[in-house]
Formats: C-alpha cells, structure tokens, sequence
C-alpha cells in the first residue's frame, strides 16, 4: 500500500492509522456518505449536527447514538444486521406483536411463555365462578400465560425442550390453548370407550386447572393473562 498523500490533516491520519481491517462505525459513516453521494457538511445537514461532529463519527473519537445510526442506515437504504459470533446466523430484533399482560405492559424479555388454559382472575371464591370466567375467556380468546421466574427451573425446561426464539403472539397462545382442550378432549372421549384402561391408570390428580395441567405452589411461576 502506497503512502497517504501529504496534504492529509490530523483527522485523516488518524484514519488511515485505524488499518486495513473492518471499518466499524466510522466505516459505516463513509459508507452512507458514499451512498448518499455528500460531503460530511451534507450528512450534518440531514442529520441536524455539525460538520465537525460527522468529522469526529469518521475517525473514531466519538460515536453516533443508536438512534442516529439508525436513521443514517435507513436514510441509505440500508439496515442493521446483526450475526452470532458462534454460529453466524443473523440475529432480529424480537417481535412487537409478543403477547403481553392484561395490562398492556410485556412479558420479561429473558422469560419463556407457556399456556395453561384458558385466563381467569386470581382470589375467586367458587369453581362455579372460575368455570364462568373460563368459558368467557374462551370465548374472547384469552389464554393463562405462565412464565417461569427461577433461572434454575428455566435452565432445566430449556434443556429438554429447548429454547424458544421469541415470544409467541396473542394469536399463537390462544391456537395453542384451544389445542390443549381438543387434546383434553380426545383423553375424556378415550377414557370413556375403554374405562378398564382408566382404572389401570388410576384416578386423575384432584389438584388441576381448567386447562388440565397441575396447579404448583413452588413459587416459582407468575401467572398473567395476554392483552385483551
């Protein structure tokens, strides 16, 4: 590589001194410059800062804010992507539509949902009354999400299922609660062709939910309907 022309300034010394490699955040400043065919006093007009401020991005003192990184790249026509150092697949950000409590607040990110049933309020007096809101819930598709709060417990689930990518939408959980009553369904129906079979099988647990899955008092679970 031949040497930098003479008439360089401090700032294009210290660009030429970043090396050969991958040029990084001030790579990508020249790179949208480059696309957008501007001089660092045109890309501060459009992002609303000073020359000198573009000047700074492009050697590396200092670096854009995501946000203005974000609005540089689109401006372009770009987008980010970001890649698994281990494995090299492209990683995205995580869905907006993510089912969230009847609050409207979200589920912790680090969490994985599950659904057990159909969403009914804690503290009801009666069963009558839980197989009321059932059934509305039902109706309204509106599924009980659980998540797991230990990290121990978490760890251990993942290892025999797996993790999940994302947080499945309000859509997915109610499709997988009306499943879990089809497949409830199929077990009653079976059960009452071939009763010498359910008494080999033993009685059922007294201490279930609606959606048929055991009630655990370990503590470790928090309990939230989705979004209406």
């Amino acid at each position: 590589m031949g040497e930098p022309a003479g008439w360089w300034g401090e700032a294009e010394w210290e660009w030429y001194d970043l090396g050969p490699f991958e040029g990084g955040i001030p790579g990508m400043v020249r790179r949208v410059r480059r696309i957008l065919d501007v001089s660092q006093r045109g890309l501060a007009g459009l992002l609303e800062v000073s020359q000198s401020v573009v000047a700074r991005w492009e050697t590396g003192r200092t670096s854009p804010r995501a946000s203005v990184l974000h609005a540089m790249v689109r401006m372009a026509g770009l987008r980010e992507r970001y890649v698994a150092v281990d494995t090299g697949e492209e990683v995205e950000p995580m869905r907006d539509d993510g089912a969230r409590r009847h609050g409207g607040s979200r589920f912790p990110a680090h969490v994985d949902l599950r659904v057990n049933g159909w969403w009914a309020p804690a503290g009801l007096r009666s069963s009558m009354e839980l197989w009321n809101w059932v059934d509305r819930s039902r109706v309204r598709r509106d599924p009980m999400v659980r998540c797991r709060t230990s990290r121990w417990l978490r760890r251990l689930e993942r290892l025999m299922w797996g993790t999940p990518d994302d947080h499945p939408s309000l859509r997915q959980l109610a499709a997988e609660a009306e499943h879990r009553d089809e497949r409830r369904d199929e077990l009653l129906e079976q059960r009452r062709r071939h009763p010498a079979a359910e008494e080999h099988a033993g009685p059922a647990s007294p201490s279930s939910t609606p959606g048929g899955e055991p009630l655990r008092a370990d503590g470790a679970e928090e309990e939230a309907g989705v979004a209406d």
